[in-house]
């Protein structure tokens, strides 16, 4: 058996079968899911392979990305002397919301995490870090086994020991371990969204919550204006709830009204008659302000060298825009604001709340004048927006239903759950479509990662790692 190969000679290798073959795209997305909701989600748009690591690469990404959850979590102790709201208002959060993250947090923070990356000719590069339940891609391990239907993936799979993580069954796993249940308790849970976008997500929901139910956790689901507390617990219907799996998110939470519809679920959890998956706690460390704090010179005594190794490979340049002095790569010092003006073409503006790629400006991008740039950056100043490096991704490069394979950009989604690596979930689009900010709802495509063996392992090539 071959062993030892790495990503891109696992993707030569691949391209090369398939060609030989003569097989389509279409061939080879044929058997991925057609559930009415996951097309709701994505559009049917199915890239035409997985993304593939070596073993050593998988191992190395997998260890950089635990040790970059590992950080940010340590942050409110490192920095603000374990006060959870000093930390909370310095990523950006209004009051409304820090009370909301104090008054649901959890005994831990909870290791489900994706990690949005583009990988450079340096490297894996960090975008932007998720944490919670809301996260997309949990079920990219159903896309796995559809593609694992085709002859030529599982045949391929099987010669080079290839497997993937089932990050579904993964996420049920956290469920259960971070909110107290036992394996094979079966708990009630409701998959709660916030009213305004329930409408458009109730299908996938739907779609959800049956694979949840089938895996072990008892799914029922709703909008969080659905919910009722009474007889000492919260209420879906005539279900009364262990465990809410929470959709929506802080953001959500800005204004009085807002907080007034979700304030009894949160006092409720407070009083232990439910759990809530994850705590709202988990969003504090997505903030973007929080990898600016980890990028931060001055911040660097407070890891030790193998943390910061970790930083210095994947995590770009990144500073709150602030009128001060900051430290470059080459350790020179420069004041920001000038030094962000005048390198528009190197660099991105970032809001620290927003996600999936909202409110994002690409300084080097030819729509973005030099007069939008300097009066977004200055608009910026003493707000909740960072900076950070441009990183300049490798292309990827996918069979097509008609020609040879293109290049694509890809953002590789990297998880982290209680068991450690959690899957890659991965959303792409062809460098023609000139797509920069790669998303669901600007066209991308989505898929799978899978990733070699170590050569001790007794998993059989081609199916999903067991959950521990």
């Amino acid at each position: 058996m071959v062993t030892g190969l790495s990503r891109a000679e696992l993707t030569a290798l691949y391209l090369d079968e398939v060609k030989r073959r003569g097989i389509s795209a279409t061939e080879l997305t044929s058997t991925q899911p057609e559930s009415v909701g996951l097309q709701s989600f994505y559009g049917g748009r199915y890239l035409s392979r997985p993304l593939f690591l070596g073993a050593e690469e998988t191992e190395q990404l997998a260890h950089d990305m635990l040790n970059m959850h590992a950080a940010l979590v340590s942050l409110p102790d490192k920095l603000y002397g374990g006060d959870f709201g000093a930390f909370g208002r310095a990523v950006g959060l209004s009051e409304a919301q820090v009370s909301a993250v104090l008054r649901s947090r959890g005994t831990t923070v909870t290791k489900q995490s994706r990690g949005d990356l583009y990988l450079s000719e340096d490297g894996f590069k960090l975008l932007e870090f998720n944490m919670g339940s809301a996260l997309g891609g949990i079920d990219h391990s159903d896309m796995a086994t559809a593609l694992l239907d085709q002859p030529v993936m599982l045949e391929f799979a099987q010669k080079h020991r290839l497997t993937f993580v089932d990050t579904m069954r993964e996420q049920v796993n956290d469920m259960l371990v971070e909110s107290g249940f036992a394996p094979g308790s079966r708990p009630k849970m409701a998959t709660v969204d916030w009213p305004s976008s329930y409408e458009t997500l109730e299908p996938y929901m739907q779609h959800f919550s049956g694979r949840l139910t089938e895996m072990g956790i008892d799914t029922v689901f709703g909008h969080i204006g659905q919910l009722e507390v009474r007889d000492g617990g919260v209420w879906l219907g005539d279900v009364k709830l262990d465990i809410i799996q929470r959709l929506f998110m802080l953001e959500d939470l800005e204004d009085p009204e807002s907080f007034a519809l979700a304030e009894p679920i949160l006092d409720a959890a407070a009083r232990g008659e439910v759990k809530i998956f994850t705590p709202l706690d988990s969003e504090m460390f997505a903030s973007k302000s929080a990898l600016a704090m980890l990028s931060d010179e001055a911040n660097r005594k407070h890891f030790d060298a193998e943390t910061l190794a970790s930083l210095d490979r994947i995590l770009p340049w990144t500073r709150a825009v602030r009128s001060e002095q900051v430290t470059l790569e080459d350790g020179s010092r420069v004041d920001l604001i000038d030094y962000v003006l005048s390198h528009q073409d190197d660099l991105v503006l970032k809001p620290t709340q927003l996600h999936g790629g909202d409110g994002v400006l690409l300084g080097w991008r030819a729509e973005t004048s030099a007069e939008e740039w300097e009066e977004r950056v200055r608009s910026a100043v003493g707000g909740s927006w960072i900076v950070q490096r441009r990183i300049r991704p490798v292309v990827e490069y996918f069979p097509m239903p008609e020609g040879d394979p293109v290049p694509w950009l890809v953002n590789w989604g990297v998880f982290t759950v209680v068991n450690g690596f959690g899957g890659v979930f991965a959303r792409a689009a062809t460098v023609e479509s000139d797509l920069e900010v790669i998303r669901l709802k600007a066209g991308a495509s989505v898929g799978t990662g899978m990733h070699v063996l170590p050569e001790d392992s007794d998993v059989e090539p081609g199916t999903a790692l067991p959950v521990k």
